[in-house]
């Protein structure tokens, strides 16, 4: 018998039925958000779980599917799957960080200029039939070339981004980030590591591509926001909880900073109502990585396994 497994999303047909040449498939076609008791229950006889950056994956589950061999995640992000679990229950867990880098950074620079250039809220501007003439001053953004790109986590997402900004718009680049980047690596991306205090003051616009953990929670918070310019941008294309949303709605309303782009939430997809009512931020619905042939390619996955801990057996999915 050839081994079962879940999609627990629906995915491109032709990704299904790359599948079904190995596995016996269950997929999502409806695309149901399913509960976490459903979600167990379809899990029984299964080796293999597909998973998005939804689905929580801990012990307790993991404990209730003794069957289950392998999490794959589409996302890069692996915060809603306990590694270190999956891997005293021989268990493997592999994401996808290589296939969606650089859509990832394409969408977090194209927030930036929608966000420095008030693209958003001109459009809902014109929309609304309120453009009736032309004026030195409307919308009038600030500058996205030459200003300076700050960047918060500079793993693969953030050093793409700061190869657009430094190579594309002569942006000099600051970062913070646990460990600072091989001289040669920060040389080629013109980039300076700094400390977060320097960071938030001295960046023009600033990009959050750090990992979400315990200890990111709210990394960006209220006495970090009055640290930046009055006149600065800020994007989060990182995940929900990194930046504490209510803080941000609340100096957002202040003018510290100017305005901000974000496509994760705090408990998405719910948005914090206040967020929804200024005219200063674009929103986006997680969409970061959503091109088609990045979605479509799911020839890399990584492996993740929790430190210094051996995992009893391995499967492929």
């Amino acid at each position: 018998m050839r081994p079962s497994i879940l999609i627990c999303r629906r995915v491109f047909p032709e990704t299904v039925a790359r599948l079904r040449e190995h596995f016996d498939v269950e997929s999502n076609d409806a695309d149901d958000v399913w509960t976490r008791d459903e979600m167990i229950a379809r899990l029984q006889g299964k080796a293999g779980v597909f998973v998005t950056g939804t689905q929580p994956i801990d012990a307790a589950l993991l404990d209730a599917c003794p069957g289950l061999r392998a999490v794959c995640s589409l996302a890069v992000g692996y915060n809603n799957i306990d590694v270190a679990a999956c891997t005293a229950h021989g268990v493997a867990v592999s994401n996808a960080p290589g296939v969606l880098t650089e859509t990832t950074a394409d969408f977090g620079f194209a927030l930036l200029m929608a966000t420095a250039r008030r693209v958003t809220e001109s459009e809902r501007f014109l929309r609304r039939g309120e453009w009736t003439k032309w004026s030195v001053d409307l919308f009038a953004g600030s500058d996205v070339h030459g200003a300076t790109l700050g960047i918060l986590g500079m793993g693969r997402i953030g050093q793409a981004i700061a190869r657009r900004g430094a190579h594309g718009f002569a942006m000099p680049v600051l970062y913070h980030n646990r460990s600072p980047l091989p001289d040669d690596v920060a040389r080629s991306l013109g980039a300076r590591h700094v400390s977060r205090e320097t960071l938030l003051a001295e960046s023009d616009h600033l990009v959050v591509v750090v990992p979400y953990s315990a200890e990111s929670h709210h990394l960006v918070g209220a006495a970090e926001l009055a640290r930046m310019k009055p006149t600065a941008t800020i994007v989060n294309i990182a995940r929900g909880g990194v930046v504490d949303d209510a803080a941000l709605a609340a100096a957002l309303r202040a003018g510290r900073p100017a305005a901000a782009g974000l496509d994760v939430f705090e408990g998405e997809p719910s948005v914090h109502p206040e967020l929804l009512e200024l005219p200063n931020v674009v929103l986006t619905p997680h969409i970061a990585s959503a091109s088609l042939p990045t979605r479509r390619d799911g020839r890399r996955a990584t492996p993740q396994r929790a430190p210094r801990r051996r995992r009893r057996r391995r499967a492929r999915c």
